[in-house]
Order: C-alpha cells, then sequence, then structure tokens
C-alpha cells in the first residue's frame, strides 16, 4: 500500500520553482517525488513543511538532488536533514528562519 504523499508544483514570488510536499515520504511513494525531482531541471525550492515523515529512502531521493535544491523544513524534520548530513549539500531553512523564500516562514 502506498502511503499519502501530495506532490504540488508551483513558483516563488520570485519565479524560482517551487514543490511542496505533504504528507509522508518513505519507500511506497519515492517514486513520485523522484519523478517530480526529475521533471523539474535546475535549481528548486522543495517545502517540505507539511511532510510528517521522512524516512531513509526519502532521504536518499533528496541526496540524489541536493546540489540544486533549496529545502524548506519543519522543525520535525530540521534535526533529520541534518544529522543525515543533508544540510551539508543543499540550503536548508526553518520555517522560523527570516531568510526562508518569500520571507515568510515556510511559505513563498
Amino acid at each position: 500500500m502506498t502511503t499519502p504523499l501530495s506532490l504540488v508544483p508551483g513558483r516563488c514570488a520570485d519565479g524560482r520553482p517551487r514543490l511542496t510536499a505533504a504528507g509522508e515520504i518513505d519507500m511506497s511513494n519515492i517514486g513520485a517525488l523522484a519523478q517530480a525531482l526529475d521533471d523539474t531541471p535546475g535549481p528548486l525550492v522543495l517545502d517540505l513543511t507539511e511532510v510528517e515523515y521522512l524516512d531513509s529512502a526519502g532521504l536518499s531521493v533528496l541526496f540524489a538532488h541536493a546540489d540544486r535544491l533549496e529545502l524548506i523544513a519543519s522543525p520535525l524534520l530540521t534535526p533529520v536533514l541534518t544529522i543525515s548530513g543533508l544540510a551539508d549539500l543543499a540550503t536548508v531553512h526553518a520555517t522560523d528562519d527570516p531568510d526562508t523564500p518569500g520571507g515568510l516562514p515556510g511559505r513563498h
């Protein structure tokens, strides 16, 4: 059974591509995430503020695209991104970071 994951493409206020994820990212649905990331060339803002769970399979997909991702993460995911080392390869903004794209916590 596939875990629910919503992926909504859009644009930031400054025109950069944005992908908003909501739900859980795990082995059952990483194909959809990988496809969405593959379908969006160039730099990408990935909003993970509504992601409630991220397993190692999901991290693996993010690592594969780390060089072009700017991540927005909730306080729940920020430690996972840091401990995994992903925060060393991609820009990570916490939802309470004033430098979050668009100037609003977790929204742009």
